[in-house]
């Protein structure tokens, strides 16, 4: 055999190899033709072919040691303590990610690369196949940084593969430096989301799933639609609400208000009786924004994963699947349910959602200050001045619970334009800059014309629409396929049929099909709260645990 023959024989057999997981990669690289050679290859003392970058003036520089180049990867990858999901910047010969792989802690190895034609002839000289068959590994290549960041989102599960390491192969992204800077911000961005995603399903996986196992009864009695509405006012419950409600008090009949729950006391104090109210909070905190009542005539518009005891306060209420697996695997599996968008992380936004939902082409935004104005933390009438006023004393009146409730978090004090705020200065945090900030970027993406009306608090910037239009969107409540008690036990089954974990987590989610990676996929939220509740490190373990707890909490919901 030749060596031309020997060189398209290995490249056929790499990408065969990579066909069996990534056949869009495998077709690109199978119709290019290199136009010029990047790439020298020489052999290290130890026998490996080591793949050398070259420049423009033919200098070459290899990407691994030209002494022992797998001794070199070894001592790299034992710096790597429990983190299981692994990017490296670079394939060069593959080293790091082959000896990555023997680990039997690695959950994932992603590798990151640039140039087509340059890959091509490292396919041409190196068998990869070891790497491209193992389905704990996957090969990007020349992904823009959204697309990248989308990746590792889709991928990275920290619940199963616990902390992500990047390693970069230095002597490969020294060249198409670039690229690789773009991939490390986008790599950061998905770390930054996924730990902020993280964090919030530690702290309320296990409220969520015990909340949608029993709100599927009240979710059973609920049908139909609702009529598409053309103007909308929305009514966050920010100090700014409390200026504003002469304003409310005057809006025409055609103007649908939505009240965010925590809103609801300050408007029925001042004797607004709004058309709908909203709620997303699962946890029971949320019950004394109702303590006023709720008027007969709201409508009720619920997330799924809501206290039971809310849904048990009107009879006109409506549910919704948010962005947690186990409503999504209710609304395809059960009963179709409105998706409404909820990314913003509270309920301001997702009062916007529902506006933009029920079809408005014009949302006027009360009391969504984002900030503290002035120091103060709510309007006139908000449940948190009823509740600390209960709790006050000598020793902590409620002024002094206030003053603990505002500054909790850090602080950054803003003074304000003339232009833009009412007031003159304000606080604001971290996570109120990002409430702002998503909805200042959903405002961006809607056909419908976002208002906010001058305020005291953080101002909120918004693009003009010129012609405003209806969304298409219909807010409806689709039948049950079965009964609420039928589909638990469907689900419980599911649940008890899924397969014990192996060894690792990329081996056993390779043994799922689809309606168990559905399944599976509702219960990972509920895995990372009792990972950080009982601090279980083992996997396999917390999956059996996930399992348990919510057969337990179905099987509370069936023998009443």
């Amino acid at each position: 055999m030749d060596k031309d023959s020997a060189i398209n024989g290995l490249f056929e057999k790499n990408l065969l190899a990579l066909s069996k997981r990534n056949r869009e990669l495998s077709y690109k690289l199978s119709k290019i033709v290199a136009k010029e050679s990047r790439y020298k290859f020489l052999e290290s003392r130890t026998g490996e072919i080591i793949p050398n970058w070259t420049d423009q003036q033919g200098a070459a520089y290899p990407l691994h040691s030209m002494m022992d180049p797998k001794r070199e990867a070894k001592r790299l990858i034992e710096t790597i303590q429990t983190e299981g999901f692994i990017v490296i910047l670079g394939l060069g010969a593959g080293f790091y990610a082959e000896e990555a792989l023997k680990r039997e802690e690695t959950g994932f190895v992603l590798t990151v690369e640039y140039n087509l034609a340059a890959l091509v002839e490292l396919l041409c000289q190196r068998d990869y196949t070891c790497l491209f068959n193992d389905p704990r590994f996957s090969l990007a290549v020349d992904l823009k940084g959204k697309e990248l960041q989308q990746l590792i989102l889709s991928l990275y599960q920290p619940v199963l593969f616990g902390g992500i390491k990047v390693i970069p192969l230095r002597a490969r992204t020294s060249f198409d430096g670039e690229d690789f800077i773009i991939a490390v911000k986008a790599i950061e961005g998905a770390i930054d989301q996924t730990s902020s995603d993280y964090s919030v399903q530690a702290c309320f996986g296990r409220r969520w799933l015990s909340n949608i196992i029993r709100n599927l009864k009240s979710a059973n009695e609920v049908n139909g639609s609702i009529p598409q509405i053309r103007r909308a006012a929305v009514c966050a419950a920010g100090p700014s609400l409390s200026l504003q409600i002469p304003t409310i008090q005057k809006k025409g009949k055609d103007e649908f208000l939505i009240a965010v729950d925590t809103s609801l006391p300050c408007l029925l104090s001042a004797g607004i009786t709004p058309d709908a109210v909203i709620s997303i909070d699962c946890q029971h905190i949320s019950y004394y924004h109702f303590m006023d009542g709720l008027p007969e005539s709201a409508l009720l518009f619920l997330d799924l994963a809501s206290p039971p005891m809310l849904a048990s306060r009107s009879k006109n209420r409506w549910f919704f699947a948010s962005a947690h697996p186990f409503t999504r695997y209710v609304s395809q599996v059960w009963k179709k349910l409105p998706e409404l968008d909820t990314s913003g992380g509270n309920v301001t936004y997702a009062a916007v959602s529902l506006a933009e939902q029920l079809g408005a082409c014009e949302i006027k935004l009360y009391g969504a200050d984002f900030s503290y104005p002035a120091g103060v933390s709510y309007a006139r009438g908000a449940y948190i001045y009823s509740f600390f006023n209960k709790r006050q004393n000598r020793l902590s009146p409620l002024e002094a619970q206030c003053s603990d409730f505002l500054y909790r978090t850090p602080l950054e004090k803003i003074n304000c334009c003339p232009d833009d705020c009412a007031g003159s200065w304000y606080y604001e945090n971290r996570l109120l800059k990002f409430y702002r900030e998503a909805l200042e970027k959903k405002c961006f993406n809607m056909d419908a014309a976002l208002i906010p009306a001058k305020g005291l608090g953080a101002p909120i910037r918004v693009r003009q629409v010129e012609n405003r239009k209806h969304s298409h969107g219909i807010f409806s409540i689709g039948k049950t396929t079965t009964q609420a008690e039928d589909f638990l036990l469907r689900y419980k089954n599911g649940i008890a049929s899924l397969p014990k974990p192996e060894k690792n987590a990329a081996f056993y989610l390779g043994l799922l099909n689809d309606e168990q990676k559905s399944v599976f996929a509702t219960i990972l939220p509920l895995a990372a709260a009792l990972k950080h509740r009982n601090s279980i490190t083992d996997y396999r373990e917390l999956i059996e645990e996930a399992k348990a707890y919510t057969t337990t909490q179905i099987d509370k919901v069936l023998a009443k």
